[in-house]
């Protein structure tokens, strides 16, 4: 099976049956080649139904789930992005290709260097790529459109909630294993935020997460 192939089993299999329903979306991710941002041992699975592992314990989420969380965010080409988890690079390239600035935050400086080799060979200029732990946040004074974060999270510290601009989005995984809910915050107002949660799944947490103080909506 060629890797068009794969790319085709990939929408009517996964994204298809999982809710995601924007066409523009699922045109980019057919574009992005996904098999350059995995691991060269698991090129051949860069479309499959899996979490890929990458170093240290962290992994590059499964197609669908990437997809959920950027539909839900629905960048727009003049909105400031801040990733936290810059992990294989691919969320990155695809935010890239959608907004005005993306903001990327890795802990893992292997994983940047090769997150930076990979951008630069798809000729992505508007990422800035930045090594440091936000797994408390990201405090660079700087305020986004859409925040995603691309491990889960025990609990939301607050300092991503006052990141966020009016009408800001942020998509995060929250809760402990077995039971984590993918959830999208928007900020309705200074002191006024909403939640949705989208759907359940598992996904390891960011690295060098502690307990931090819950901030309940």
């Amino acid at each position: 099976m060629n890797i068009e192939q794969h790319k085709d089993n990939m929408v009517k299999q996964q994204l298809r049956t999982y809710e995601v329903l924007d066409d523009q979306l699922i045109e980019l991710m057919m574009q992005v080649p996904r098999e350059d941002f995995v691991p060269a041992a698991m090129r051949n699975l860069a479309y499959a139904d899996i979490n890929i592992p990458l170093d240290e314990g962290q992994v590059m989420m499964n197609p669908k789930i990437e997809a959920r969380m950027l539909q839900a965010l629905a960048v727009q080409a003049d909105e400031e992005v801040l990733e936290v988890g810059t992990g294989s690079a691919y969320v990155t390239a695809l935010l890239a290709r959608q907004a005005k600035k993306v903001y990327s935050v890795e802990i893992m400086p292997r994983l940047l260097k090769q997150a930076g080799e990979k951008l630069r060979a798809h000729n992505i200029k508007n990422v800035e790529l930045e090594e440091g732990d936000a797994a408390q946040g990201w405090n660079n004074h700087h305020m986004y459109e859409a925040i995603a974060i691309t491990g889960s999270l025990p609990m939301l510290p607050r300092a991503f909630l006052d990141a966020m601009t009016i009408g800001g989005r942020l998509f995060a995984i929250i809760g402990d294993a077995p039971t984590m809910e993918a959830t999208l915050i928007t900020r309705q107002g200074n002191n006024d935020w909403s939640r949705e949660v989208l759907f359940e799944t598992e996904l390891p947490v960011l690295k060098n997460v502690q307990q931090p103080e819950r901030f309940i909506l």
